[in-house]
């Protein structure tokens, strides 16, 4: 059995400026590429064995400064963790987004469990093959599994999927399972 450490990328210009970057390749700026090395510096004692990515720039780039710190080989892409597809909303803000969709139906949008979906396919895919990995990926997809693994007990409300930070989860008896949420263990009550 595999243990899943999920990191979000670092940050890029349009996480600064709010803006939803689903598909669009946005690569990292400064903050985000010190973000992928603390996440590497914060995973150093966690025996990962290899380092996958989503195929977007801001995951593999956060991906490759990981493993050169902790002496990994190149992230292997894992193409079922790219990010949601946010559809016509990409590159608006949340004023934008408001302005767009006020019914708040954002056509073209992913939903979460198309989402969770394919992101589990994709860890099973690796499941296994290592005892400890990362998979470099964002905020929506993490999120997504999130809920899906907690039947929507977690997040919380004011809860965060910071950028760089790092989510812990494994298969049990066939169904993902969230061990640690940023930073914080998951109680047997917030898992269904």
């Amino acid at each position: 059995m595999t243990t899943f450490y999920l990191v979000r990328h670092g940050q890029t210009e349009w996480n600064a400026l709010g803006r939803i970057q689903g598909r669009s390749d946005i690569p990292l700026n400064e903050v985000g590429r010190a973000q992928a090395q603390e996440a590497a510096e914060a995973l150093e004692m966690s025996g990962l064995q290899a380092i996958y990515s989503s195929p977007l720039s801001r995951a593999l780039d956060t991906a490759s400064i990981m493993a050169a710190h902790l002496g990994l080989p190149d992230p292997v892409l894992l193409d079922g963790v790219i990010e949601r597809d946010y559809g016509i909303a990409e590159g608006l803000d949340h004023a934008g987004i408001q302005a767009t969709f006020p019914d708040g139906k954002l056509r073209g949008r992913e939903n979460r469990r198309e989402v969770a979906d394919r992101a589990i396919e994709a860890l099973r895919s690796i499941d296994g093959d290592f005892d400890d990995v990362a998979v470099v990926c964002h905020g929506g997809v993490i999120g997504s599994l999130v809920r899906v693994a907690t039947d929507y007990a977690l997040p919380l409300p004011g809860d965060v999927i910071a950028n760089g930070s790092f989510h812990v989860f494994d298969f049990a008896r066939d169904r993902l399972r969230l061990i640690e949420f940023n930073g914080r263990p998951v109680l047997e009550s917030q898992r269904p």
